[in-house]
């Protein structure tokens, strides 16, 4: 039966012509123009499949979560919970619902956002059903998510349902009423609130996805409730979303003052050249050979600030020569982290021996921990190398070709090639380096990761265990490496659980130290700042967490 909507058509705001090519308002109100990713960048739309953040930068604001975080602060907000309730052993959590919040799509025949209907034609909204079935869905083992042992894991018989071994009625995720949903997890932790305020656990659109399966993403078919709607989608070229006008606003995501955000994909350079000459109003990226001039000629626009993200190369532990562990630390040993964040990318990033960011409560550090976990050492890389040579016979004429790949990107290409340099200096080994474009970058990781390869975790909640066992558990979706370690897989079991922080920290130094030295399944390189060009007509809130909140900046008049 055809989708029936009820069309109330946007609002027109009448605006002065008295307008500059900077603060870009037209009939079409308050346009925010952005350059995000690098030309021929793909986004997922789908909630339960997304897994970047440049993904995760529309879901969150198409799809409100229960209580998603500040961007500003990562501290858990109302979302579409507008409150709840913990029980006395911390494991369940009652949500009540904000009410009347309809599902809504952009229709392009009217061009008007307008909200969804049901058979009957009455207007579909946002209830706790439409939660569980979204937790549910991503979970889902048909549904192949990335990301599905994370809701997984913190939903009490989530982990069965998740590995095909347990069902769906089993899963503690249930609708109380309309607008009253209760999670049990299996066990509490302290930051459960955070993962449950995640798009991981928002609703989805269940008559649409059942009805056009995987073109449910297309715009026509894409039903959202957020403050922004999917109008336009060019894949590896532009997206458009335009302001819901039915949507009235909660804590974390408050009614937007702009009517339009137009996102382009570009390379650093052609989104720099844009952005200075008033064709973009904000940037993500920046050319790092233009940084130094930047921080002379345009100050008040360069902005760099904390975010909660770590860079790191890893390694396919099955495919030699990283199969063997003296070659994984000789290569990690070799990359002088130091230099490259001080010469080349210049923008106070830290280096990084530690792949959990340092900055959490339950955080250990290298300075607290200095004789675990990697660290740059010419000398014992070398040392490293040859332990790898008595190991497998081979020498440097026979090492077996390496490759280095990353996704398209000007700043990660100038990174491998100083990685690249580096392991040739310290190690007379030659490493080739290739790219490929976004989408199909991530496909090669899922299905036959390289032997070395790049990738930036940016934190979802602000706990150690986000990094370690959300991305490196052997059961992780996140884990491309190949490896796995029981002793690393018990530490961080043990420590989730823990209510005291500082108890926590020596169970997470150890398994850095088994993470990045014992086994060395992956290098480590640095701890990200934030780097981008925001312009002065604009009223912004920088994220430190890895996801940008457009949908509350706004355009000064």
């Amino acid at each position: 039966m055809p989708k029936q909507v009820r069309v109330t058509l946007f609002m027109v705001l009448v605006l002065s012509l008295a307008l500059t090519a900077l603060a870009p308002v037209s009939a079409q109100g308050k346009i925010l123009r952005v350059g995000m990713g690098a030309a021929g960048t793909t986004v997922e739309f789908d909630v339960a499949l997304a897994t970047d953040t440049t993904s995760h930068t529309f879901i969150n604001m198409l799809f409100p979560g229960l209580a998603p975080r500040d961007e500003t602060t990562g501290l858990p907000q109302h979302g579409m919970a507008e409150s709840w309730t913990i029980s006395e052993d911390s494991r369940t959590y009652t949500f009540s619902l904000k009410q009347g919040v309809p599902w809504v799509t952009y229709d392009a025949a009217a061009d008007a956002v307008v909200e969804v209907t049901d058979e009957a034609g009455a207007v579909r909204y946002v209830t706790a059903q439409d939660f569980v079935y979204g937790a549910l869905r991503t979970m889902d083992p048909a549904t192949a998510a990335e990301y599905g042992y994370l809701p997984a894991e913190w939903t009490e018989g989530g982990e069965a349902f998740n590995s095909g071994e347990g069902s769906a009625e089993d899963v503690k995720i249930k609708a109380l009423d309309d607008y009253t949903l209760e999670i049990t997890s299996p066990e509490p932790a302290g930051f459960l609130l955070q993962v449950y305020g995640e798009w991981l656990f928002a609703a989805q659109p269940r008559w649409t996805i059942e009805e056009n399966g995987d073109s449910w993403t297309l715009p026509g078919n894409y039903h959202s409730y957020g403050t922004f709607v999917l109008k336009e989608y060019e894949p590896g070229s532009r997206v458009e979303i335009v302001k819901n006008p039915f949507w009235t606003g909660t804590e974390s995501h408050p009614v937007p003052a702009l009517d339009v955000i137009e996102a382009r994909f570009l390379d650093a350079s052609a989104s720099l050249a844009a952005f200075e000459a008033g064709e973009l109003d904000t940037i993500e990226d920046i050319p790092l050979a233009d940084l130094p001039r930047l921080k002379v000629e345009r100050p008040d626009e360069l902005y760099i600030g904390s975010r909660d993200c770590t860079y790191y190369y890893g390694f396919n532990v099955t495919k030699a020569p990283v199969d063997n562990v003296h070659m994984r630390r000789a290569l990690s040993l070799a990359i002088d982290r130091q230099t490259l964040v001080d010469a080349i990318l210049q923008g106070g990033q830290q280096p990084a021996g530690f792949f959990s960011r340092p900055n959490f409560a339950a955080s250990a550090t290298q300075e607290e921990y200095p004789d675990l976990g990697t660290r740059s050492d010419p000398e014992l890389a070398k040392q490293e190398l040859e332990l790898y040579f008595q190991d497998t016979g081979n020498t440097l004429a026979t090492i077996p070709p390496i490759t280095l790949v990353h996704n398209t990107s000007e700043a990660h290409a100038i990174v491998a090639q100083a990685v690249q340099q580096m392991w040739k200096q310290n190690l007379g080994i030659e490493v080739g380096i290739a790219n490929q474009e976004w989408q199909t970058y991530l496909d090669g990781l899922t299905v036959d990761p390289p032997q070395v390869w790049r990738l930036g975790w940016c934190a979802d909640y602000s706990d150690p265990h986000n990094f370690l066992g959300d991305v490196f558990k052997s059961t992780s979706g996140n884990n491309h490496t190949m490896w796995g370690n029981e002793e690393f897989d018990a530490l961080i079991d043990q420590a989730k659980v823990m209510a005291d922080f500082e108890a926590r920290k020596p169970l997470y130094a150890c398994a850095e130290h088994i993470l990045t030295w014992e086994d060395a399944a992956i290098a480590p390189i640095y701890f990200y700042t934030k780097l981008s060009m925001i312009g002065k007509h604009l009223d912004s809130s920088p994220s430190i967490i890895g996801i940008e909140r457009y949908d509350k900046w706004d355009i000064k008049s």
